[in-house]
């Protein structure tokens, strides 16, 4: 068995050799796709045996599919881990020592996913850890084609690996809040999707896990469906209280706030923004996406 690793990168030299470090003894190969980075992440990457590629970033997901274009022909297994992730020491046995054992039916595996925020683990709220498809049979599987909140689809069975996958980004707050703005435009491209049913989806590609076929469902058949505005409150409210993310101190405090309320209602406020483009300007989704959000869809 042979297991090829996949990090997307733009400017991740904070993060680079830590993740590349986290499978160095149970990846046989290594491959960086880099979007065009101006710090000395690609230099990193190279210096601890990773193949470098470039391709012009449009989203995660045709990111990672052009990358599963560019791998060899007797690629096996595909892992795709993100640059300021890493793979702990029980994920990295479980790696080695159970995919060799899957059957010719299984087509991809899930992993734990748990985050960190400003250095503190995320407990609570509901969240974490999440079960991901992150590793796949090559050729049994991609990325959806999402503007945001893909996952990876493989046509087969799901199993499980032991072991957890920690996001731990080193990044400053202020580093956070602009990525966030910018998934916040993504998001409101997905949601009015779900209206307008612009974008051409394969509803039958293949399968997510059933955690994250859950999640999907809640997110587009209730909270999709709630008033935008005060579902980002009710929303906030539930993880804090009900799910005790308040146990998960100040950072977590911060945390919750800033991604189970803020976030979520500035998804809602660009979304009001682009509707009101619509109706004063009398014109279709598409072009009142590229107008206020910057994004051509």
């Amino acid at each position: 068995m042979s297991l090829t690793v996949v990090i997307l990168t733009r400017d991740e030299q904070k993060h680079i050799s830590r993740a590349i470090g986290s499978v160095a003894a149970v990846a046989d190969r290594i491959f960086v796709i880099d979007s065009g980075s101006g710090d000395s992440t690609v230099d990193i990457a190279r210096s601890h045996g990773a193949e470098v590629l470039t391709n012009p970033f449009i989203t995660q997901a045709q990111q990672f599919n052009w990358a599963l274009s560019q791998l060899p022909q007797d690629t096996e297994w595909v892992f795709r881990l993100d640059a300021d992730e890493v793979v702990s020491i029980e994920l990295a046995q479980s790696l080695a020592e159970t995919l060799p054992l899957l059957g010719p039916e299984v087509a991809g595996a899930e992993v734990l996913r748990r985050m960190a925020f400003l250095g503190r683990p995320i407990r609570r709220g509901g969240l974490f850890p999440m079960r991901v498809v992150r590793v796949m049979r090559y050729g049994r599987g991609r990325s959806e084609d999402r503007w945001m909140d893909e996952h990876i689809l493989v046509n087969g069975t799901v199993a499980q690996l032991e072991g957890e996958l920690l996001d731990d980004n080193l990044n400053s707050l202020t580093w956070w809040t602009a990525k966030h703005n910018a998934y916040a435009s993504r998001e409101v491209v997905e949601m009015l999707n779900l209206e307008y049913r612009f974008l051409q989806r394969d509803e039958s590609a293949g399968s997510g896990g059933r955690q994250a076929g859950v999640k999907r469902w809640v997110k587009e058949k209730i909270y999709a469906r709630l008033p935008a505005g005060p579902r980002a409150l009710a929303y906030f409210l539930y993880r804090y209280l009900l799910r005790l993310g308040f146990l998960d101190g100040r950072e977590g405090a911060i945390f919750h706030v800033l991604q189970g309320f803020w976030y979520r209602y500035l998804v809602d406020a660009k979304l009001s923004e682009v509707k009101l483009y619509m109706r004063n300007q009398k014109v279709d989704v598409r072009v009142a996406i590229q107008q206020i959000l910057g994004i051509r869809v």
